[in-house]
């Protein structure tokens, strides 16, 4: 894994840099529950250990991502903080 923990505060691991991804969707503006519908489709178009990064300036996200990984069986990888929203990173671990 590219980058290294800055802070953890609860199961949220904050990232001093961006990760690679094989992805991205841009979710700006979007807000619950659209921004996990968007994310249960665009996760279904990477494959298996692919990474997705997922850019939102929600701050809800900050819960429901990692939580949604919990309940979806993909793994967290971390978000970075960047200077007008954040970029999250999972890993797609089944088909």
């Amino acid at each position: 894994m590219q980058g290294s923990e800055t802070r953890t505060e609860n199961r949220i691991k904050f990232l001093d840099k961006p990760l690679q991804a094989d992805a991205t969707t841009d979710i700006i503006y979007m807000m619950c529950p659209m921004h996990l519908l968007t994310i249960k489709e665009k996760i279904k178009e990477i494959k298996k250990g692919q990474v997705l990064a997922i850019l939102t300036d929600y701050d809800g996200a900050l819960e429901d991502i990692p939580a949604w990984c919990e309940v979806s069986g993909n793994e967290f990888l971390g978000v970075y903080e960047d200077t007008d929203h954040y970029k999250f990173y999972v890993r797609k671990l089944k088909e």
